[in-house]
């Protein structure tokens, strides 16, 4: 029996229309090759779904994403993301940072450095300082403004115990990332020390998010997965796109407890690039991968990675990948056609 599968796109701003599009198009490729049939609903978020429905993510969205099979997502500005996850309880922020052999030379750090790398990042996504209480008052010293990071304890445990089993799945080393020495009140070690009683597998290293940022541009082999809060994984996955040459090749999956998923780069809506047909989609195409995976479809997800490696290793580079020697300077459009052409001639030689 054919598998059938839904997925709602949220093509947002800026850039997000041009990867969400280059995305749509590989996946339909993909679902013909290997026989499962895809239907792609459209709907607004951000600027685009305030200016239609004056709210950034309004009840008609949030409708459409229902009873879907998962959620490919743009970029916003400022609006309707974080209401989207909260709504659909996306606690679970998964972003994999693992370079492509043939762009060792595009990352901040020597080859050598980052050859091998393979980290994944847990950050918890509907809590924290994001979604604490805020505002903006005045006292008798003057106006400010004030954002509460708050965490229930159990938000903390859940997330953790997500954390444990990936690393208990990989090579068993998990990094927490966190601040206690100023912010005591908020104990991650602590809990997610508990929770690793029933993960004996697993070991467990707690470290200051400021030293963690130095560790991870100095060391990063070291690390296999990192636990951290909003804020601070928000910041730290972002070295990842140092360490692999470019933000836009890093793709993440956010996942409610069921297994429902948003799926998106972790770069912005690049308004600088924006119309101009120049984006790079492979952080976008990436979280199709992991889409893909997520439905159990390993083989159209080994795919479509093959695929992106070959295009890559035949020279081809997107303008963030700063061209050196015999490498060719390819568009959105051309590189999501090049990543097809590479499906299709794979799906040959395989049924030869």
């Amino acid at each position: 029996m054919t598998k059938a599968y839904r997925v709602v796109a949220l093509p947002g701003e800026g850039i997000g229309p041009e990867v969400v599009d280059a995305s749509v198009k590989i996946l339909q490729h993909l679902a013909k090759l290997e026989g499962f049939s895809l239907i792609i609903d459209y709907a607004l978020i951000g600027q685009p779904a305030f200016n239609e429905f004056g709210n950034f993510f309004p009840t008609q969205t949030s409708q459409v994403c229902e009873g879907a099979d998962g959620i490919l997502f743009g970029a916003v500005t400022k609006g309707g993301i974080l209401e989207l996850r909260q709504h659909f309880d996306f606690f679970i922020n998964i972003r994999p940072v693992r370079p492509f052999e043939i762009l060792l030379d595009k990352s901040s750090l020597q080859p050598h450095k980052i050859q091998g790398v393979d980290i994944l990042f847990v950050r918890e996504l509907i809590s924290g300082i994001y979604f604490g209480p805020s505002g903006r008052t005045e006292d008798d010293n003057g106006a400010y403004g004030y954002h509460t990071m708050k965490y229930y304890d159990w938000q903390i445990r859940r997330i953790a115990k997500v954390a444990l089993s990936k690393a208990k799945e990989r090579r068993g080393f998990l990094t927490v990332a966190h601040k206690e020495n100023a912010l005591p009140q908020i104990p991650w070690s602590h809990l997610v020390q508990e929770e690793a009683e029933q993960f004996p597998d697993v070991t467990v290293e707690p470290m200051l998010v400021d030293n963690l940022a130095m560790q991870l541009v100095r060391e990063p082999k070291r690390f296999d997965v990192i636990l951290a809060g909003n804020l601070f994984g928000d910041i730290l996955s972002d070295i990842g796109g140092a360490l692999v040459g470019s933000i836009g090749l890093l793709p993440s999956a956010s996942l409610n407890e069921h297994g429902f998923g948003l799926y998106e780069a972790i770069h912005g809506t690049a308004p600088d690039i924006a119309g101009k047909g120049i984006a790079n989609p492979l952080g976008t195409i990436g979280a199709v991968i992991l889409m893909l995976q997520q439905w159990g479809e390993i083989q159209a997800a080994t795919s479509l990675l093959q695929a992106i490696e070959r295009v890559l290793t035949q020279g081809y580079r997107t303008a963030d990948l700063a061209l050196q020697g015999q490498e060719i300077l390819a568009n959105t459009e051309t590189l999501t056609e090049l990543i097809i052409e590479q499906l299709s001639e794979q799906a040959l030689v395989n049924k030869k």
